[in-house]
């Protein structure tokens, strides 16, 4: 099986910094494209960031310059830097891999999701 097991969340006050983890494990060959996803109460699941293995990034607008999306592919990790946090980016934030098992089979796998609550 596979698990991808996100830690980091918290409660901040606006302004202040939270750095997501997300480690994945299991019987994996490789890990493709990456990502973080964030879904706030009343709303739809959207993209955060993400990464593909060789580093590209892409951010939703609305975090740009604010956000960093970062990748250790030798501990199979995935992390998100937030820092000058606002009240909207309160939501539980998922972690998303592309991944490929050592059984050869191939699917998208999420975590468990962690909690972001910034107070203003």
């Amino acid at each position: 099986q596979v698990h991808l097991v996100e830690s980091g969340g918290g409660l901040v006050q606006a302004g202040e910094s939270l750095r997501l983890s997300c480690a994945a494990s299991g019987r994996i060959s490789s890990i493709n494209n990456m990502g973080w996803y964030r879904q706030a109460p009343g709303k739809q699941r959207e993209l955060v960031a993400g990464i593909t293995r060789g580093g590209s990034t892409n951010y939703a607008d609305s975090v740009k310059g604010r956000f960093t999306i970062s990748r250790d592919n030798t501990k199979k990790t995935v992390y998100l830097q937030m820092n000058s946090l606002k009240p909207e980016d309160t939501a539980v934030y998922y972690c998303n891999a592309d991944i490929f098992t050592a059984w050869a089979s191939r699917g998208t796998y999420w975590g468990q999701g962690t909690q972001v609550t910034v107070s203003s």
